[in-house]
């Protein structure tokens, strides 16, 4: 059964696998301490698949975290995700690995492991055909949890979400917003 969440231009390139189509595969990783140089929150985005060297301009759908509807330039970088081979737990994880990471990477992904906060992940599919917008609606968001880098490699594991940690209810009833709770 086709994937929903695919816009029909990729299911048909899945499907058939035609010479003169590309899908690129994209990562964006995002973390409150990933900045730019003028101070801005920015992300670090990458592409699988095409020559070391080389970058990939592609536009972000219009609910993307950061720069949402702008074009946004991806590096070719190595990297491999892998399903899990057995359910594991409750949560299920894919193991993400990013190789030939250049020292900026390093020093960003370093920044981010002394914190709190977990770094997201978003994949998003796109065709060489149409690099207007990801072919995947939403694309998938991962949670980065037990990261280790190198010199050379990052590596970790994602989980689809991150149910362990996100507040029960989701709304929080506090004094401050809510004034009538307090006596």
């Amino acid at each position: 059964m086709p994937d929903p969440l695919l816009s029909k231009a990729i299911q048909e390139a899945y499907a058939s696998a035609p010479t003169d189509e590309i899908i690129f595969h994209t990562l964006e990783l995002r973390h409150p301490a990933f900045v730019d140089d003028a101070g801005g929150a920015t992300a670090i985005r990458v592409v699988q698949d095409i020559r070391p060297g080389d970058a990939l301009d592609a536009t972000l759908e219009d609910s993307a975290p950061l720069h949402a509807g702008q074009t946004v330039t991806f590096r070719a970088v190595a990297f491999d995700l892998s399903l899990p081979k057995v359910a594991t737990g409750p949560i299920p994880e894919i193991a993400l690995s990013i190789d030939n990471v250049d020292r900026q990477i390093v020093r960003e992904i370093a920044k981010a492991a002394v914190g709190r906060e977990r770094i997201e992940v978003t994949y998003r599919p796109y065709l060489s055909s149409d690099l207007s917008g990801p072919q995947m609606n939403p694309p998938l968001t991962l949670t980065l949890v037990k990261v280790r880098a190198n010199a050379l490699t990052i590596s970790g594991t994602a989980r689809i979400m991150d149910a362990g940690n996100r507040p029960f209810p989701a709304d929080l009833y506090t004094a401050s917003r809510f004034p009538g709770l307090v006596m």
